[in-house]
């Protein structure tokens, strides 16, 4: 999903929140007795055996070290494209074949994806072989480079639509063109975010009914909606098959409207307690209850009409200093677009702190509201959500110890450390306050 990702950064990076919104906690196993009672020691603080710190220290290292490397290579490359002009080439080509712009998008904008993707493939690649060698990915490399391929086709089909649409509405109106193309691109947004589930995620992943690994999970699950008046049908809930890619955790809310639902990784189910996978789903019932879906979807339209005017500014200075140099003849020109990913690229780092920022609250709020709505029917909702962040970044090999600099500016979730000693310490009912969600 990282070419996905990569494409989708021109329609969605503005946003200030991620619509998708993924909670980075745990959830239960049915398959030992074990599994199925709360923790019977108490966890005040996420630590690690000494074998594993080690582990994560080192990984961690790595993983600030590729953020470093690939945020310049990344820039690197769009540089060099426009230095050498090389879709430039591609825009002579299309202009020989067709003096349709739609067909001439055919031809240009796959092979600028074309090229990106093979110059970002060796970085892409050692990442995922960190991952295989630190035992956070059992993905063989054949699934790996198909799941390569299938990203570049997704991206190659809606980048065709999005960056045709971009250069024809330039074309039409080089000074407003930032203001018009703003509602095309909020709506194929939109579109993406309600579609994705049904048609895009299953490229990549395995959905099964919830119902089929954990049917009592489902059943309090039942009940935790009948109690925040949400209502979640069981064809609402679904259990990703990640273990066949991956070790680690995981849950998320996705889609809206008739799209949306809740899924839990199977690697979740398999390897968290009964009380702890009903504070995950508890955490992300509260994503639907809290409204965040709804207010990332008015954030994100607010963040493209900033970023589109942003965009407008830099890349009309940008070209009138550059443009003879990159081969770019005007705004409206096929080659403007490797200098309009590498503007994006750059306001996008810049502006990633303020999108994570009210990521992390909202995530926090959703904590929150999972320890309330699973109070009185958790045994110890403070201790299963403690020590549910405790094996989520135990089995991630979670750095206890992280930047807090990093951590604010890339972290869309407040740290593993930060959400283990809240969970442990927020009590209201004993101390007779109010809950903040959940009277």
């Amino acid at each position: 999903m990282k070419l996905l990702a990569s494409l989708l950064l021109l329609v969605l990076s503005f946003s200030l929140i991620p619509v998708k919104a993924q909670a980075q906690s745990p959830t239960a196993s049915p398959s030992s007795s074990a599994a199925q009672s709360a923790p019977q020691t108490q966890t005040t603080e996420y630590t690690l055996p000494p074998d594993k710190l080690a582990k994560s220290k080192a990984l961690y290292d790595l993983h600030v070290k590729m953020l470093i490397v690939g945020t310049i290579y990344g820039l690197i490359v769009l540089l060099a494209i426009l230095y050498l002009g090389i879709v430039a080439r591609f825009r002579d080509w299309a202009e020989k074949a067709t003096k349709y712009s739609f067909l001439q998008a055919l031809v240009v904008v796959p092979l600028f994806l074309l090229i990106t993707t093979i110059l970002n493939l060796p970085l892409n690649a050692y990442g995922h072989s960190i991952s295989r060698q630190y035992g956070l990915s059992v993905q063989g490399w054949g699934s790996w480079f198909a799941d390569a391929g299938k990203g570049f086709f997704v991206s190659a089909v809606i980048g065709v639509v999005v960056l045709w649409l971009m250069i024809l509405i330039i074309r039409k109106s080089p000074r407003r063109w930032w203001f018009y193309f703003w509602f095309p691109v909020y709506a194929i947004s939109l579109l993406v975010v309600y579609g994705s589930p049904w048609v895009i995620d299953p490229l990549f992943n395995k959905f099964e009914p919830l119902e089929k690994h954990n049917p009592e999970l489902v059943r309090h699950i039942e009940e935790l909606s009948a109690r925040s008046g949400l209502a979640i049908p069981p064809d609402r809930m679904y259990a990703m098959l990640a273990s066949e890619k991956t070790t680690e955790l995981n849950a998320y809310v996705t889609g809206f409207g008739a799209s949306k639902r809740i899924v839990v990784w199977d690697t979740t189910i398999k390897k968290m307690s009964q009380p702890e996978t009903l504070f995950v789903v508890g955490h992300e019932m509260g994503h639907y209850v809290l409204n965040h879906i709804v207010y990332g979807v008015a954030l994100l339209a607010i963040g493209l009409f900033i970023g589109l005017y942003v965009i407008y500014v830099i890349a009309n200075w940008t070209l009138r200093r550059f443009g003879a140099r990159w081969h770019i003849r005007e705004m409206g020109d096929w080659a403007v677009l490797p200098m309009i990913f590498l503007i994006l690229s750059i306001v996008s780092f810049f502006s990633s702190p303020i999108g994570n920022t009210i990521s992390r609250q909202m995530e926090h709020n959703a904590d929150i509201y999972g320890m309330e709505i699973t109070h009185g029917i958790n045994p110890d909702d403070q201790e299963n959500a403690a020590h549910a962040f405790q094996v989520l970044g135990e089995v991630s090999l979670d750095y206890p110890y992280p930047s807090r600099f990093l951590n604010f500016w890339y972290g869309n979730h407040p740290s593993i450390p930060d959400r283990v000693r809240f969970a442990h310490n927020y009590d209201p009912w004993s101390k007779g306050e109010q809950p903040k969600y959940v009277k």
